[in-house]
Formats: C-alpha cells, sequence, structure tokens
C-alpha cells in the first residue's frame, strides 16, 4: 500500500471522516486535530505494516482517536469533581480573581507540590498516573504489580494529604 494511495484515500473521505469526528466530539476544532492525527498515525501504521482494507482502517483510527479523546476529558472531568470538595474547587483562581485570591491558588499550588514530593516514589508514581496520566486503578496496578487495593489505599491517602492542605490554607 503506497503513500500516494494512502493520500487519495484520505482526501476523498475527509469530509466523512470530519463529519464523523465533529459528531464525536462535538467540537469542529478538535474535529481537525483528532483528523491530523488520523493522517499521522495511518502514515506511521502503513511504515511498519501492509494494511489490506485501508479506508475501513483509516475511519477505525480516526474513530479510536476521539474515544481515546472523549475518555481522557472524562477521567479528567471525573478527576476534578470527585476528588476534590467543591469549596477547594471553588477557591481556585480565576483568570478574573483578585491579588489576593491569585496569592492563595499559588500558596495552595507550592504546598501542594511539597506534600506530593514527600510521598513515597510508589506513591507518587500512582499519583502521576492515576491524575495526570488517566489510568485506571486496575491499570496502575498492573503496571506497578501491586493490587488493587493497594492502589485505591494509596489514592485515598494522597487525596487526603491533598484535602488537608487545602484546608489548613483556608483556615482563618
Amino acid at each position: 500500500m503506497s503513500q500516494s494511495h494512502f493520500n487519495q484515500v484520505f482526501l476523498t473521505q475527509r469530509v466523512s471522516l470530519l463529519r464523523t469526528l465533529e459528531r464525536m466530539v462535538n467540537n469542529h476544532s478538535t474535529a481537525e486535530d483528532l483528523l491530523q492525527e488520523t493522517y499521522l498515525r495511518v502514515t506511521r501504521a502503513l511504515s511498519e505494516r501492509t494494511v489490506e482494507h485501508l479506508e475501513p482502517f483509516v475511519f477505525q483510527t480516526a474513530r479510536n482517536l476521539a474515544l481515546d479523546h472523549l475518555r481522557a476529558r472524562r477521567i479528567q472531568s471525573r478527576t476534578v469533581v470527585e476528588d476534590v470538595p467543591s469549596e477547594v474547587i471553588e477557591g481556585v483562581a480565576s483568570p478574573l480573581s483578585t491579588p489576593e485570591e491569585a496569592h492563595q491558588a499559588a500558596q495552595l499550588l507550592e504546598r501542594l507540590s511539597v506534600s506530593l514530593s514527600q510521598l513515597s516514589a510508589r506513591q507518587q508514581r500512582i499519583f502521576i498516573l492515576s491524575r495526570l496520566h488517566g489510568c485506571s486503578y486496575q491499570e496502575i496496578a498492573e503496571e506497578l504489580d501491586v493490587s488493587l487495593s493497594t492502589v485505591q489505599k494509596e489514592l485515598k491517602l494522597i487525596m487526603a494529604i491533598c484535602i488537608g492542605v487545602a484546608d489548613r490554607l483556608n483556615r482563618p
């Protein structure tokens, strides 16, 4: 399968791919980004192996990228909503915050950073995999070769530390 054949298929199906992605992610700009990523991924795949049915492969690659995007967005929103009390969320500085609010937010980030740096290497890895990379508890357990219960307990402890830091900062 040649790159020129793929380019022809891609250009022919571009509008249809873009519409599919827009329906999935509900955002034109994001759909355009995912379309570009689809092109890059398929190009890379073609350089590594032969693809017999190119058109379905291109559409499946695009759908998978859109699903990954939606999953990451869901994990990000779940992380904020489920793990942090609403009063803490409301206390985070916004672009229109007062200098005092911005200072308090900076202090919070600094103290959280200090507290998180004092965690064990495994706890830091669990936190990073969960909150920054969006990995499930099961994925973290497998990656670190620990039990699911260990991951749950460690994250509960880490979040308690974070909430404690925020509470101490908000006390008069």
